[in-house]
């Protein structure tokens, strides 16, 4: 069922494993390559499944630390009609096209949305092209935390080298 997309499974197992999105043709996310975290529940397809994208995306309904996704037809109004096929082909698509500002899980992303379109659409961009290369997903299996650990470091290399020194010498 989901032969053209590339699948990790996580702990060799069913119910837990990383897919491949790439962000819709026509959008900001045009280009951008996600990996996406899905967790099966043991009632699914009855219950949704658990939805997140790994590495960051700047969008007002996706948690930009946790990487959770607001989107009402995954949390409210599953039904076990839907698969997984509707959930990266249809729903995720969607929600890069139409954010909804109004209910936001990212402040900041729905706030800059709705006040300076310009700068929003740019701040997309630069997310983007920083943590939504193919070579971002292709190399952390650890999820996140791998990923922002290094960027952290490259960022704060300079400074925080420079402030370790100042707090060793009493």
């Amino acid at each position: 069922m989901m032969s053209d997309y590339t699948v990790e499974t996580i702990n060799d197992g069913l119910s837990e494993f990383n897919v491949e999105f790439h962000g819709p043709k026509e959008s900001l996310y045009e280009g951008g390559v996600w990996k996406i975290r899905v967790e099966l529940p043991d009632a699914y397809p009855y219950k949704s499944p658990s939805i997140g994208f790994v590495n960051k995306i700047f969008h007002p309904n996706v948690d930009e630390l946790s990487g959770s996704v607001c989107l009402d037809v995954i949390n409210q109004s599953w039904s076990p009609m839907f698969d997984l096929l509707n959930v990266f082909e249809v729903f995720l698509p969607q929600l890069l096209l139409y954010p909804n500002a109004s209910d936001p899980l990212n402040g900041d992303a729905a706030s800059l949305m709705m006040k300076d379109k310009k700068l929003y659409d740019q701040k997309v961009k630069e997310y983007c092209e920083r943590y939504a290369k193919k070579e971002n997903i292709s190399n952390s299996t650890a999820g996140e935390e791998s990923g922002d650990e290094e960027d952290i470091s490259e960022e704060d290399s300079g400074s925080s080298d420079d402030d370790i020194p100042g707090h060793a010498d009493p």
